[in-house]
């Protein structure tokens, strides 16, 4: 399965990978991608702190903006992605890490199968309420930093109250690195997302047309008028 998770710069992205993989890594065999414009920043925090081996986390520089390897021409991604798998099959889990972006940004299902959008408190209460794709839409959001709340007058738990109502019944998770229960509670959502995506009852979700994207073996798709929940064997 292909996790991606995005959102806006600072939110905490790449800790919660890494925490994903300090939980997960002994139970599921994984690798991460990361993409940003100009840099590896992300890549290098995580095998700086040995959540995975070295060599199964890979970045990707981008040259344009993080949407744009994630939803617009996901091909740089989506071909680094197939590479870690051929080299480290079989994985059950690609987690891709989108580089900091704004509240329209998701992934094309062409590249995830499932994504989490991740917010944080230290960016302002009233984000939640502001909705976009990726708050509305994406499998999981995550309110981060919880522990953070007090110190930047935010509410958590009404940041997380608004959250629920924006998705409709979708899951929200309100994390905190100093909570062990919220870091099981993460762990514990991608093991049944992963579960279900293994029974072919997992249907990836998609805010907007997919991407045309290339494969590692040469075949273009540009999916016009296809079903998002299309097979990437």
């Amino acid at each position: 399965m292909r996790l991606g998770v995005a959102g806006p710069v600072g939110t905490g992205k790449s800790t919660l990978i890494a925490t994903l993989c300090r939980e997960l890594a002994e139970q599921v065999s994984m690798a991460v991608v990361t993409n940003d414009i100009y840099t590896d920043e992300d890549a290098r925090l995580l095998r700086a702190a040995g959540v995975l081996p070295v060599e199964r986390i890979q970045a990707v520089e981008t040259g344009a903006c993080p949407h744009t390897a994630i939803r617009d021409d996901v091909t740089p991604t989506l071909l680094a992605v197939e590479d870690m798998e051929a080299e480290f099959a079989p994985l059950d889990l690609v987690v891709v890490e989108s580089g900091g972006d704004n509240l329209t940004a998701t992934f094309s299902p062409a590249l995830a199968d499932a994504q989490i959008f991740c917010l944080d408190v230290a960016g302002g209460g009233d984000v939640a309420r502001k909705g976009g794709p990726g708050i509305e839409r994406a499998d999981l959001l995550v309110v981060n930093k919880t522990d953070l709340a007090p110190h930047v007058g935010v509410d958590a738990e009404r940041m997380v109250a608004d959250a629920k109502e924006s998705r409709g019944g979708l899951p929200v998770l309100a994390l905190s690195q100093q909570d062990d229960v919220s870091v099981k509670a993460l762990a514990s959502w991608v093991l049944r997302v992963l579960d279900d995506h293994r029974a072919g009852i997992h249907v990836p979700r998609d805010p907007g047309p997919m991407a045309p994207h290339t494969h590692a073996d040469g075949t273009t798709h540009t999916h016009e008028g296809a079903d998002h929940g299309h097979e990437h064997g």
